[in-house]
């Protein structure tokens, strides 16, 4: 569960683990792509929506489909039926990582037209009406190994910009299903990577996220076997007009020398990182099969604030692991304080049919669901902890749609004033709302 999950709910369905699809309103005969997940699908929910106009589909609705959780598929499969409900007349094709695993199970639904896998959905000619037949397009995504050759000119209704630089995973977590829905690891080129980056630069974006399933294993596959930290070193100084370089979620267990070096001395790299960690106790984290400690964990935390006292950190947590006791949920709830976490999307335990943790003890669903409201009340207690660190300071935002805009360290900010989606504003903090910081106005002056 280390893909990227996620970012503010203003761009793709993020800011605590959301499933609740994103679509634009969809003119007569026009084309919908609804998006589940992460934000890597949001990226590719891009290149969808280019691969259908370039393949003239008309009249249809795509569904990117994610399978984290068991909730997720589930909300999947609710809105393909209510789409063919208020849409009788429409395509309804469905892709995305819920697919690529069980394809049968969505070819089964009367209400589908089309099932493509997580390799094809991206694929000129996908989408066109003189496509191979058979309902069902879906191959071995262990087979793939290259990450799909595509550019993008932007991203629609976004105020900022996102490039995928990985996609797959090499590890094997014992609760995760989502490496056999991606694939194994593999890296975008460098070269390609800088290109899109400067592309968009040149657009406008005054920030770009690189996104992936596992972003810290990037570069493990090229030649060289050169290190995400190299990776962000070339983007700084090769796109020198670009204001904000953002990383999404990374690996407690991989941050390099160079992307230390890079947090310590350039600020365009903003100072938030959201570590895939998922538990807070040693045992759990090993039945996890997951390559950190607790202790790791919390040195990691101390050494990037000891190069960047700013940085604010978020995490992803799992309530509820298979023989969890309250001493290790404990040790968890304990991690927040400790690490002085800002941000957490804590997901319930669901177990996926397929990995070892399906096959361990489970617990009671009234236990695992207690954990889960315990440890988002911890999550709220020390977001309104953040927040009221931040009140007196005067930051800068980038605006993601009217009057909220989202800090270097990820707070989002609600302000008055005018400003355009996308820019770079700053702002003085006021107060908060125990879930957002408040800014009163618009330091118009500073920004001339």
């Amino acid at each position: 569960m280390s893909a990227d999950h996620d970012m503010p709910a203003s761009d793709a369905v993020e800011g605590g683990f959301t499933i609740v699809p994103r679509a634009a309103s969809r003119e007569a005969g026009g084309v919908d792509i609804v998006t589940f997940g992460c934000r890597l699908n949001s990226y590719e929910s891009e290149v969808i929506r280019a691969r259908a106009a370039e393949d003239g589909l008309s009249n249809a609705i795509v569904f990117n489909t994610c399978a984290v959780t068991n909730e997720a598929v589930r909300q999947a499969r609710q809105a393909i039926r209510k789409a063919r409900r208020e849409n009788p007349d429409a395509k309804l094709i469905v892709t995305g990582c819920a697919a690529q695993i069980d394809p049968a199970a969505f070819a089964a639904m009367s209400e589908v037209d089309l099932v493509l896998g997580n390799a094809e959905k991206s694929q000129a000619g996908a989408y066109a009406e003189t496509a191979p037949e058979g309902r069902v397009r879906v191959n071995d995504i262990m087979s793939v190994r290259e990450t799909a050759g595509h550019l993008i000119d932007g991203l629609k209704d976004r105020a900022r910009a996102y490039v995928e630089v990985q996609n797959g995973c090499d590890h094997r977590c014992t609760f995760c299903i989502i490496p056999y829905g991606r694939g194994n690891s593999r890296s975008a080129a460098a070269g390609e990577v800088v290109e899109q980056v400067r592309k968009l630069a040149a657009q406008g974006y005054l920030e770009v996220v690189l996104t992936g399933v596992d972003i810290t294993s990037w570069g493990a596959d090229l030649p060289g076997q050169p290190t995400l930290g190299q990776l962000v070193t070339r983007i700084l100084k090769l796109v020198p007009d670009l204001p904000r370089l953002r990383l999404s979620s990374i690996d407690a267990a991989e941050i390099d020398p160079d992307l230390m070096r890079c947090l310590a001395e350039d600020s365009r790299l903003m100072p938030y990182l959201h570590l895939s960690l998922q538990a807070g106790d040693d045992m759990i984290l090993k039945r996890m099969k997951r390559r950190h400690s607790r202790g790791d964990a919390l040195k990691l935390i101390a050494d990037v604030r000891a190069v960047r006292p700013d940085t604010a950190f978020g995490a992803d947590l799992i309530a509820g692991f298979p023989t969890e006791t309250e001493e290790m949920f404990e040790n968890t709830l304990r991690l927040v304080e400790e690490g002085q976490l800002s941000f957490l999307h804590v997901f319930p335990f669901s177990p996926r049919p397929g990995t070892p943790a399906a096959r361990m003890p489970q617990l009671q669903r009234p236990v695992i669901k207690e954990r889960a409201a315990r440890l988002r009340a911890a999550g709220e207690a020390a977001l309104a902890r953040h927040l009221e660190r931040q009140v007196g300071r005067t930051i800068t935002g980038l605006v993601e749609r009217s009057g909220v805009a989202r800090a270097e360290d990820f707070t989002e900010i609600v302000f008055t004033g005018e400003a355009a989606i996308g820019s770079i504003v700053p702002l003085r903090i006021t107060g908060h709302d125990g879930h957002k910081a408040v800014a009163e106005t618009i330091l118009l002056e500073a920004a001339e």
